[in-house]
């Protein structure tokens, strides 16, 4: 029994492809909606969606800082783009590697998606097996290129965890190496000893 259970399609997943059906035609009518309804029903019984990982949990207050933070990223990103157009030197370009440290497929999109969205940066690659992100920096000024490499991998991890506490129940955030809760850099948990990391 929970075998079909499991096979029957969400109502809400039925109704949005029946939406989408209505739209496509153009045209609200009794028989676009039945078409809609049945077309909608078989489409998710024959071709199932996989089962979505890493959003075990949503936090308000999480998701808020998650919003201004990537606001006043975006504002700064867009600034220093700018300024770079009014400098001497030509900029210094780098391709980044940064490991994230949860194993969701959704919060490794979302990351992906997030730090493309902020201008100077975009992501080359996005390699699932290993939660690894390539990134395009467009501009790591400075003397010392190593600092400013890390600290793109450090803005990186910061997006990360941002969503994790938006989106990630408490036992994600555990396995990710992070105290559970909705507050940012509330401390990292060390895997060998399961101290707390200042």
């Amino acid at each position: 029994m929970d075998r079909i259970r499991r096979r029957l399609p969400s109502a809400g997943l039925v109704a949005w492809l029946t939406v989408v059906w209505v739209l496509l035609w153009g045209d609200v009518t009794l028989a676009n909606v039945v078409n809609g309804i049945i077309l909608g029903t078989l489409v998710a019984v024959l071709l199932p969606l996989p089962r979505v990982t890493g959003l075990g949990a949503f936090r308000p207050l999480a998701a808020a800082v998650l919003v201004g933070r990537f606001a006043v990223d975006a504002v700064r990103g867009a600034l220093e783009v700018a300024a770079v157009a009014f400098r001497a030197d030509p900029p210094r370009s780098a391709v980044v590697r940064v490991p994230l440290r949860s194993h969701s497929d959704v919060i490794l999109a979302s990351t992906a998606g997030l730090t493309s969205l902020i201008p100077g940066s975009v992501v080359v690659e996005a390699h699932r097996l290993t939660g690894v992100l390539y990134l395009h920096v467009f501009d790591v000024a400075g003397e010392d290129l190593e600092g400013a490499v890390e600290r793109v991998r450090r803005t990186v991890l910061a997006q990360e965890e941002r969503l994790m506490r938006a989106l990630s129940s408490d036992a994600e955030l555990a396995d990710a190496g992070y105290r559970p809760g909705w507050r940012v850099g509330s401390g990292e948990i060390d895997a060998a000893s399961g101290e707390e990391r200042s």
